[in-house]
């Protein structure tokens, strides 16, 4: 599973890039903008072609997905642990995020998948990483019943290392928004993927 992040920082020609990767293959775009406005979401998720709808999950405003028919909601760590999770479970497909093997190992089955990271020293976030054991931690990884999802500094020259190393899919932010030219990188980095 290939998942691509949205930069918090508008881009240029973002949704049209963003359908264009969805007609390339993309699996989940996370819509991640923590400073837009409500309307602006609105906006921002009117201009994308609504047969991706399915493949969008929202990391806020999640009252917005009865409008648009989005089921798949995010849930930062801080949010799970106070469980403001719990009203979604039902009637959505729900993911979140884990910092180390230890807490992934005890999620349970209301998470169809979480983000590990960082697995790699971040693009975007500049120094972030650079000691991190998620990666070789991963070998300890027990539940089999949340997917793993690695997430930090994958590109094209790491990203089969993820999946050697029993990732379910890889989360990409930084290789493809601070590209010149994000749907080219985007594809290049599922070439690679695949050829796993």
């Amino acid at each position: 599973m290939i998942v691509v992040i949205t930069s918090e920082i508008p881009v240029q020609n973002e949704t049209e890039i963003i359908n264009q990767m969805f007609q390339e293959g993309l699996d989940l775009l996370h819509i991640r903008k923590p400073i837009m406005g409500r309307e602006e979401m609105k906006s921002f998720l009117d201009s994308i072609d609504e047969i991706f709808y399915p493949q969008l999950v929202l990391h806020g405003y999640y009252d917005l997905r009865s409008d648009y028919q989005i089921s798949r909601l995010h849930f930062r760590e801080a949010d799970r642990l106070t469980e403001i999770n719990r009203p979604y479970i039902e009637e959505n497909i729900l993911s979140t995020s884990v910092h180390d093997i230890e807490t992934y190992n005890t999620l349970g089955k209301e998470w169809e998948y979480a983000f590990i990271s960082p697995v790699f020293p971040s693009i975007s976030k500049k120094g972030y990483g650079e000691n991190s054991n998620v990666m070789e931690s991963i070998k300890y990884r027990n539940n089999q019943d949340v997917k793993l999802i690695a997430l930090g500094g994958i590109n094209g020259n790491n990203i089969r290392t993820v999946f050697e190393n029993g990732a379910d899919g890889a989360a990409l932010l930084g290789a493809v928004w601070e590209s010149d030219q994000p749907l080219n990188t985007f594809k290049n980095l599922k070439k690679s993927a695949l050829l796993y």
